[in-house]
């Protein structure tokens, strides 16, 4: 029998609050409603969540305001429903610390499809272990990763990244397999993961131009290896 799955729903508006929770609970799921950010600080302090889907526009914090706070207490996978279809905007939620997003409006299969991917993602089995390459160490049990002596502080999606590439060290990963497996998004040309390459190579102190570890194979996808 499948687990029974507990989502945080986070939702000012009563009437869409209703017929979310209706639908997630006819998944099965177990559905905890709040209609303000901090009611949601205070439920995700107080109990464990597999998920939490999050409505940008609440009435006392930003939904992005409440993201960084979410992340600052909790590792628990977020999905953030926004009116807002602005790529821009969207990069800045993922950067946040979201998992996946929604643009309103969406249908119950759309968001019981997207409530899947991620759990999918999050319930993965890492390798045991460190991975090792060059002075580059990432322990996935702690989702810390090391350059050297120096701590890299990463976000969740730039760890997420790193040791997506680490695992398969020295091969070359198309960018639609890391758009697939990593924010469930479609092989186009997608600027979310460009801004996160962007950003983990500055934390590893390097460019595009000169790379030490993360090489770019134009027209294909990136590789991690070894610096020389």
């Amino acid at each position: 029998m499948r687990a029974m799955v507990s989502v945080l729903l986070v939702e000012d508006d009563a009437v869409v609050r209703s017929a979310v929770t209706r639908a997630l609970t006819g998944l099965g799921h177990a559905v905890l409603p709040v209609g303000t950010a901090l009611e949601a600080l205070r439920e995700i302090t107080a109990a464990t969540f597999d998920l939490v889907v999050l409505d940008l526009g609440l009435p006392d914090v930003d939904g992005a305001d409440a993201l960084r706070m979410m992340r600052g207490v909790c590792d628990t996978p977020v999905i953030v429903a926004t009116a807002r279809d602005d790529e821009k905007e969207i990069v800045r939620l993922l950067n946040a610390g979201a998992d996946d997003y929604l643009v309103k409006p969406f249908s119950s299969e759309h968001l019981a499809a997207r409530l899947s991917a991620v759990l999918r993602r999050a319930r993965r089995e890492p390798p045991p272990g460190p991975l090792r390459i060059g002075e580059l160490v990432i322990d996935l049990d702690r989702r810390e990763a090391r350059l050297g002596d120096r701590e890299l502080n990463l976000t969740r999606k730039e760890f997420d990244l790193l040791a997506y590439l680490a695992a398969r060290q020295g091969k070359v990963v198309p960018r639609a397999e890391l758009l697939a497996n990593l924010w469930n998004l479609s092989g186009r040309d997608d600027q979310t993961l460009d801004v996160h390459l962007s950003w983990l190579r500055r934390k590893l102190g390097e460019r595009a131009a000169q790379p030490r570890y993360l090489h770019t194979v134009r027209g294909v996808g990136f590789k991690l290896t070894a610096a020389g």
